[in-house]
Order: C-alpha cells, then sequence, then structure tokens
C-alpha cells in the first residue's frame, strides 16, 4: 500500500493569505496534498475565520507545482448546486494539472443552513447526496444534461471546460450506507475515524479508490501546550457526530463544549514534542486500511508543526 500525507489546512483559523502561505511551506515541507475544509463558518467564534474555500485552492494551485488539492468536503447538495461543484471542480483540476481530489459530504447545518433552505434529515442528506453525485458525473460526460431527482434538478446545463482527466470524488463517510454510496458512485473514501468496517465496507461494495482519514493532532513545544489551544480552538471536535452536524452556529458549539476537559482533548488528539504519539496515532488509520493520511494540526504554531513534519516525522511515516 502505497501511502500519502496530506496537511490540513484550518480554514476556520486562519485568513485566505495565510492558508496560501501554509501550502506553500507544505509542500517545501514534503506533504503530498494539502486539504481543506469548505465551511462557512468556523466552529467557534474564537477561530474567527471561514474564507472561501475554492478561491484559495485556485490561489494554491498558481503557487505549487506538486502539491495535490483537496476539498475535505463539500457538501453539493444545499448551500451549492451540484452543477455549480461539477463546473468549479472541473475548473480546478484544469489549473492545478489534475492536481485536484473532490471531497464531498452530507454536510452539517452550521454551514447550510445559512441560505435559508433548511437542513434534512440524515435520511433526507443522503438521498440528495446520492443525487448530487449522479448529477455531477452526468455533467462530466459532456454535452447539455437534464436531471429530474427527488430533491434536484438539472435543466439543459454544460460544463464546457472539462480537464482532460476527470477528479476523484472521495465520499465522506460515517456508517456503511455512506462508504457503499462511496464505492458505488464515488471513486475514494474519506473518514474521520480509524474504523476499518467503513473501508471493509467500501471496498466489500466493490471501491478500490484511495481511502482518505483525518488524525486529529496538536504538535506544540510542550504537551501542555499542545493540549490547551486545542481546547481553545478545536474542542468541538469531541462532541461526536451527532452534535457536529446539527447545530446551527459558533455560538452553539461553543456551549455545547463547555465541558470538554483536557483529558478528553489527551484521548483523542497526539501532542507534545516527542514524534512518537503522532506515528501511533497515524498507525491507527493506516492499520484499518487507509491509504492518504490527513495530518490535522490544532497546535499553537503552523510553521513549529511544518518543521516537524520535516524533520521528526516524514521519514518514520514514510
Amino acid at each position: 500500500m502505497i501511502m500519502k500525507f496530506g496537511y490540513k489546512l484550518a480554514a476556520e483559523g486562519f485568513g485566505p493569505k495565510e492558508l496560501i502561505r501554509q501550502a506553500v511551506r507544505a509542500e517545501e515541507a514534503g506533504f503530498d496534498f494539502v486539504e481543506i475544509s469548505d465551511h462557512y463558518h468556523p466552529w467557534l467564534d474564537v477561530q474567527g475565520h471561514s474564507p472561501f474555500a475554492w478561491a484559495v485552492l485556485g490561489a494554491i494551485a498558481a503557487r505549487t507545482q506538486r502539491l495535490g488539492l483537496a476539498t475535505g468536503v463539500t457538501c453539493p447538495t444545499v448551500r451549492y448546486h451540484p452543477a455549480i461543484i461539477a463546473q468549479a471542480a472541473a475548473t480546478l483540476a484544469i489549473v492545478s494539472d489534475d492536481r485536484f481530489t473532490l471531497g464531498v459530504g452530507a454536510g452539517e447545518r452550521l454551514n447550510e443552513h445559512v441560505v435559508g433552505q433548511g437542513f434534512p434529515s440524515v435520511r433526507g442528506r443522503h438521498e440528495r447526496l446520492k443525487e448530487a453525485l449522479e448529477i455531477i458525473k452526468l455533467l462530466w460526460q459532456g454535452g447539455y444534461q437534464s436531471y429530474e431527482g427527488k430533491h434536484l434538478q438539472l435543466e439543459d446545463a454544460r460544463v464546457f471546460d472539462l480537464p482532460d482527466k476527470l477528479p476523484v470524488i472521495a465520499v465522506a463517510a460515517g456508517g456503511k450506507n455512506a462508504a457503499t454510496m462511496a464505492a458505488e458512485l464515488g471513486d475514494g473514501l474519506f473518514a474521520t475515524e480509524p474504523r476499518s468496517d467503513l473501508v471493509e465496507t467500501y471496498q466489500g461494495a466493490g471501491g478500490s479508490g484511495p481511502r482518505y482519514a483525518e488524525v486529529p493532532m496538536a504538535w506544540a513545544r510542550t504537551e501542555e501546550d499542545g493540549v490547551q489551544e486545542a481546547l481553545k480552538t478545536t474542542r468541538w471536535a469531541v462532541t461526536g457526530w451527532k452534535v457536529m452536524s446539527e447545530l446551527p452556529n459558533p455560538v452553539n458549539f461553543d456551549a455545547a463544549s463547555q465541558t470538554v476537559r483536557a483529558e478528553d482533548i489527551r484521548e483523542k488528539f497526539a501532542t507534545g514534542p516527542d514524534p512518537e504519539p503522532y506515528v501511533e496515532a497515524v498507525r491507527k488509520y493506516t492499520d484499518a486500511g487507509f491509504d492518504h493520511i490527513v495530518l490535522q494540526n490544532a497546535g499553537p504554531d503552523p510553521d513549529g508543526f511544518l518543521d516537524f513534519f520535516h524533520k521528526e516525522l516524514h521519514d518514520r511515516l514514510r
């Protein structure tokens, strides 16, 4: 299994120019790709940012040479219509010289409610995601296309600029239904937990593409500094998907995560200056069958983490 390692661009925590700078540095540090969240709001107000991911990715494509790019992940059903995502992804694939992966998922209320269309039930989200994937792949066939679904429609639409090589579509899965959808309608799998059952379901349904997973980390010069920074900015990550997908605004996540303790951060995040906890954290995901590992750093010093990867982690992980 050929492993690839990615750097998570924390779009909720940094402005667009800083994210572009970090991506350039990630390429220099030896990362294979960067992945960026596609949000309208940050999780917490203290994070303070949420730029438009597609503009940031276009600028990164122009500033880098070999670095892969990925959305992690885009919801192509409420805030966006899938026709727009089909066009955006095709354009980004062209300007990046085929370095782009389209990560898609069923979305969170945090970002999708902003257009005033409500937020569907879990079943409704998955029905919409299935239709969205069908629309995107239909448009990528070329020519004028129409589609009449239960939730989504398309009328006489054509994406005029298509790349010679279509982007990989990696579908986010937190359960077996979505993992099956990733195999049937996508080209890859995307997950946030080291769950071998998701990989097994994906492969059992015929999936043979890349398997992306995010690994939570909080690098700092001391373990306590890493823990405290993650507690300040990223405590929402330990609340669980049923909370993360349903709350509407940062103020709600602030309230819901008030009881998160430093011990909870230590259980979920690799922290501190020693490389071994990071290697062990990654091993859980590779043992589960994932081959595109995204290092998601919540520590206080992005440049320090990039140097740490280059000097301490790169060779060990390879």
